[in-house]
């Protein structure tokens, strides 16, 4: 799922595209992606776009009149760019945005259809529709302490719930946390106030280096490649190729449709733990710490 950089990039280039450019058209490609009923959706078309902004992990088109264009990507959905005449590709295409000498396609890949759309009007119908999370790189580090021992739960839970932090997904927080050199499964409860500080500085690190790292990839053009998964990333994605830091191999969780990245020796004090599909098939072989494994 796209995350902060991620979507950050793209509000930049979308933002010195369209700023002031009129949506002549907005076309449904699949009706499902649509999921709000009122205004009519073609009470968006022939209105200005006067600014781009983002709402955690989705994207906001303001348009004149105090209408927004909320687009959220969810794992999937990515945006292209199309200049006027060129078909939008098959069936990965959900919508299309025309402008006068261009069309921004709204695709998904897979089967699920996830990616979302909604046409609301005013500040306050926006407004809702925010998770409030924290913005990590706008708050000081007594806010963000206090959002970190709002709840008893796990380091990993906690940075990405949107209701905590914005715009941190499953990706950068395996990032963070390494950087940190902090469990994903530590509760928040055990943290002391060093180790606050040390997560604080490294959410804040990781998201600004991405972000350049990503504005730099992309240059003038929208992302043609968005990726949970990244060559240069320490753990995440990374099983079983060595720590960056400390040469020992990552190790991995997997539970539903995610995984959790880390290193056990620099994070975990060289305890592994029990993925539980593996885990359950190898029983009394699994191995119980790094040096066990190595």
């Amino acid at each position: 799922m796209p995350e902060l950089p991620d979507v950050v990039v793209y509000i930049e280039l979308l933002g010195k595209r369209l700023s002031g450019h009129t949506l002549t058209r907005l076309r449904l490609l699949n009706p499902f992606v649509l999921r709000s009923v009122s205004p009519p959706l073609s009470s968006a078309e022939g209105r200005r776009v006067l600014g781009i902004r983002r709402i955690g992990k989705r994207i906001v088109f303001e348009l004149e009149g105090k209408l927004f264009l909320v687009l959220h990507l969810m794992i999937a959905g990515r945006l292209r760019w199309l200049t006027k005449g060129k078909k939008p590709p098959g069936r990965l295409s959900l919508a299309a945005f025309e402008f006068d000498d261009a069309t921004l396609i709204l695709t998904e890949a897979g089967t699920k259809r996830r990616a979302s759309i909604h046409l609301v009007e005013g500040e306050a119908a926006l407004a809702a529709m925010d998770p409030g999370g924290l913005e990590v790189l706008e708050a000081g580090p007594g806010e963000f302490a206090a959002r970190l021992k709002a709840d008893r739960r796990t380091l990993k839970r906690a940075l990405t719930d949107p209701h905590l932090f914005s715009g941190i997904g499953n990706a950068y927080s395996d990032e963070i946390l390494h950087r940190a050199r902090l469990s994903p499964f530590a509760p928040t409860s055990s943290l002391s106030g060093e180790d606050i500080e040390r997560l604080y500085a490294a959410t804040r690190a990781t998201l600004l280096e991405w972000t350049d790292r990503l504005r730099r990839q992309a240059g003038a053009d929208l992302p043609e490649k968005v990726t949970a998964f990244h060559e240069e990333m320490a753990v995440h994605g990374r099983y079983r190729k060595p720590c960056p830091v400390c040469g020992s191999p990552v190790q991995r969780i997997v539970y539903a449709e995610n995984e959790t990245n880390y290193c056990a020796r620099c994070q975990t004090g060289g305890r592994i733990f029990a993925d539980r599909a593996l885990s359950r098939l190898l029983k009394g072989s699994w191995p119980r710490s790094i040096d066990d494994l190595e």
